[in-house]
């Protein structure tokens, strides 16, 4: 099974992430990082992913409402605000070149990825980390469909100082996989999709613990 090269990083969203980064450490062998806040109102916990033993510039992120927002209402991200169970929600890509060029190069196959936005980070040692988004929620997009990234000036953080667990693979179902070709292509993702009931993704990754599955 093949992994888009342009892989940034898998969304893994739970709706407890205090109680979600011990049990995915029990589970894998290897505890997360903390990676920080959104302004949004999720946070992060971060563990970087391997190919082949190699590092590379993927990394898992653990994601769920900040537990020490000031405002504790719904996250309105990655479908927090109604979740009540973790899953695999959705991955993002590293985009070559401009942004907006790729933003544009999804429109005209009849995909709307969002327009490109700021996000920020601010680390527990109180760094502020920034990089631009094109991302919509679940309820527009499937999940086989990623989002858009680009960090700048920013260290990717899966080349960063943080644990790591190997990715064997990556694949996806859906309804209807034909009707993703055309924004897959137009993106550079090279993703195995497969006709499955619903639109989801699923990880084989291989820690300490042995090979697991995320769904």
């Amino acid at each position: 099974m093949s992994i888009p090269a342009t892989l940034d990083h898998l969304v893994y969203a739970v709706p407890d992430l205090e109680a979600a980064v011990p049990a995915f450490a029990e589970l894998s062998g290897v505890a997360p990082v903390r990676g920080g806040s959104h302004p949004v109102g999720s946070a992060n916990a971060l563990i970087a992913l391997t190919v082949g033993g190699r590092r590379v510039p993927h990394y898992l992120e653990i994601v769920g409402p900040d537990p020490d927002r000031a405002d504790p209402g719904p996250v309105p991200v990655f479908g927090l605000a109604t979740l009540d169970h973790p899953h695999l929600a959705t991955f993002a890509v590293r985009v070559e070149g401009d942004l907006e060029t790729a933003v544009e190069r999804a429109r005209a196959v009849g995909h709307d990825p969002g327009d490109v936005e700021p996000w920020s980070r601010t680390t527990p040692e109180g760094s502020v980390l920034h990089w631009l988004l094109a991302k919509r929620e679940a309820d527009h997009h499937p999940a086989p469909v990623p989002f858009l990234i680009d960090w700048g000036d920013t260290p990717q953080p899966g080349l960063g100082d943080l644990p790591a667990l190997e990715l064997v693979s990556l694949r996806a179902e859906h309804p209807d996989p034909d009707s993703l070709t055309p924004v897959l292509s137009a993106l550079g993702v090279d993703l195995e999709v497969v006709r499955g009931e619903a639109p989801s993704l699923e990880a084989v990754l291989r820690g300490p613990e042995g090979e697991f599955v995320l769904r």
